[in-house]
């Protein structure tokens, strides 16, 4: 099954990492090189099975690669994830572990934070290994990416608005916001500062509770979320949430997100946009995070990474044009651009 797997999602080299000592299990996936190193943060969660953690970290190492190259970077994709439940089973001991593993792959593949994982998580990695990013200040890096990825998050909302209401003003838009955490909590004040009405729903009482009381939204049911009549709804908690029981549920006319792998399977996109709903493609809304975490491999400088996100808003508009062109849906116009670079680049080389 395991190869079998791979080469459906084109996977470069699989890891797996045991450390019995301190509980560490991990698995970490090198989508593609061509580019440049594998670069993709680190998950911390709860996998119900093995099978579980396999599929999902080979999903997003392959969106990392699309997204890279989407964003013009000279890196390629990888992901890893930890089998354990970030509340209670995090130790120094078990991310050094992991840090050893990352190590041995040279460069390879570098890591950073995401979900499940924090600063002082990749600080205990970066003692066993340069290939970290998103580690403190302190050690010249940019710190906490949240704050920049919702800010990309913002640019991406504001293009598929321009593209579907024919203006980037959010003012008196209805934004549903699914999952207020780390990233989502950033871009609710981005939203709320821009003047849209705030809906929000998240599994973890107190991340609601804190969107009510600092941005004055409205807050609903997890299941509900998805009825809410709106302007548009922001996925910003776990993948695989647009699927068959959900998309007919959906009152939105954009569907833009701060989450990753948002459609369960590429059909789901093809029937969005058979109802007339823009899905903004998620590698690139989301693609904040790593636009900031790769400046620091030459020496962060927070103006350059900042305005290097900004032009998420103007490449997201290159790819509804695409799309237009082509009478295809946004997702498949990302795909195209991003899969074309890296083909022209294998054709450079082949004749170098």
């Amino acid at each position: 099954m395991t190869f079998t797997l791979l080469d459906h999602y084109g996977v470069e080299q699989l890891v797996y990492c045991q450390d019995k000592q301190s509980g560490l299990k991990a698995i970490i996936a090198i989508h593609d090189t061509t580019l440049g190193p594998a670069l993709g943060g680190t998950r911390m969660y709860p996998y119900a099975s093995e099978d579980e953690a396999l599929e999902d970290v080979v999903r997003l190492a392959r969106g990392m690669t699309y997204k890279a190259a989407a964003a013009g970077l000279q890196l390629g994709g990888g992901k890893a994830v930890i089998i354990g439940d970030p509340k209670k089973d995090k130790s120094e001991a078990l991310f050094r572990a992991f840090g050893k593993y990352v190590n041995t792959l040279q460069g390879r593949y570098i890591t950073a934070e995401d979900v499940g994982t924090t600063v002082t998580d990749m600080d205990y990695i970066h003692q066993e290994t340069p290939y970290v990013t998103g580690v403190s200040p302190e050690f010249g890096s940019s710190g906490n990416p949240s704050p920049v990825t919702a800010f990309g998050v913002f640019q991406g909302i504001r293009a598929a608005a321009k593209e579907v209401y024919g203006s980037p003003d959010l003012s008196g838009k209805v934004v549903t916001v699914q999952g207020v955490g780390s990233v989502a909590y950033h871009l609710c004040g981005f939203l709320k500062e821009a003047g849209a009405e705030l809906i929000v729903t998240d599994v973890v009482q107190e991340h609601v509770d804190r969107a009510v009381r600092e941005y004055n939204a409205t807050a609903v049911g997890v299941n509900e979320i998805y009825t809410v009549p709106c302007d548009i709804f922001a996925p910003c908690a776990m993948g695989g949430i647009l699927n068959d029981d959900t998309l007919s549920l959906l009152k939105a006319r954009i569907v833009a997100g701060a989450a990753n792998n948002q459609l369960r399977e590429e059909r789901h996109g093809d029937l969005l946009h058979e109802r007339g709903i823009l899905y903004a493609p998620d590698y690139v809304v989301n693609s904040g995070g790593l636009i900031n975490v790769s400046d620091e491999l030459q020496g962060y400088q927070r103006e350059r990474a900042l305005n290097n996100v900004a032009k998420i808003y103007e490449q997201l508009g290159t790819i509804f044009e695409l799309a237009r062109q082509h009478s295809i849906p946004a997702f498949r116009a990302a795909d195209m651009l991003a899969i074309h670079r890296i083909e022209q680049y294998k054709k450079q080389m082949s004749i170098a």
